[in-house]
């Protein structure tokens, strides 16, 4: 489990969000949801040790995570990134990064490494991707192999930073039905989403970021009924009972 202990984060010093206390649990899938530029990135950042705290702490099952080694920390949590660089390897390969935290130098993988990122592959929707070249992928077809390659490190939680940009409708629900089939295995899934309706529907919990304090957080329904979304977003927020659940919309 990851726990923010009144963690404050920010950039050169300056703090983007402050005094922040909630845990992403084992189990759950965790939603950060807030408007542009609010500090949900920022605080995925430093929840993995990208950046350094500007106060309070960040504990590992209880352990602080400035005081584990890196190695150590990517075996307890993976991350999927918004953006990156698209290095011209083999789909396949991309997969197998997520192996690193359990290799030695120089890296030589194992039978249960390529088993590892076969497996990922397939789970991510990408399988038939495999050979493909990277750099040759439209944006979409990145993302499931991103995804894979989180997979592949197999660590008890996973932190996914806008995981359904450039995706269809479709493979969009398949993601968060992949977080949801993840939390239902006793991981703990965190994710940064845009997409309100989708992410209420997908979430246990709700981290709502906004003027750089956590506004809110607890299940969709608590969220949505504090109004706390409305004086996020700036605007009406209402939702409709449907066969699976409550959709969520902008008024």
């Amino acid at each position: 489990m990851i726990e923010l202990s009144h963690l404050s984060a920010g950039y050169r010093g300056r703090p983007v969000v402050e005094d922040v206390s909630f845990s992403f649990a084992p189990g759950q899938v965790t939603v950060l949801l807030g408007p542009n530029g609010c500090g949900k990135t920022t605080l995925l950042k430093t929840a993995l040790g990208l950046l350094a705290p500007l106060g309070g702490r960040v504990l590992y099952d209880g352990a602080d995570l400035q005081a584990l080694d890196p190695a150590e920390a990517a075996r307890k949590a993976a991350y999927m990134p918004q953006n990156r660089q698209v290095p011209r390897i083999e789909a396949r390969r991309m997969a197998l990064h997520g192996r690193f935290p359990y290799l030695s130098f120089p890296r030589q993988y194992r039978p249960e490494d390529y088993a590892a990122a076969d497996a990922a592959l397939e789970a991510a929707g990408a399988a038939d991707l495999a050979g493909r070249m990277m750099d040759t992928l439209s944006g979409g077809q990145r993302q499931k192999v991103y995804l894979a390659m989180a997979l592949a490190q197999q660590a008890p939680t996973i932190l996914m930073d806008e995981p359904t940009t450039w995706l269809d409708p479709r493979h969009q629900l398949e993601v968060m039905a992949t977080a949801r089939r993840l939390a239902a295995e006793g991981r703990a899934v965190g994710l940064v989403s845009h997409e309100l309706s989708l992410a209420l529907r997908t979430a246990d919990r709700v981290a709502l970021l906004a003027g750089g304090k956590l506004a809110a957080f607890g299940t969709p329904e608590e969220v949505y009924q504090s109004g706390a979304l409305e004086g996020a977003f700036g605007v009406k927020i209402g939702r409709s009972q449907a066969e699976n659940g409550w959709h969520y919309y902008y008024l």
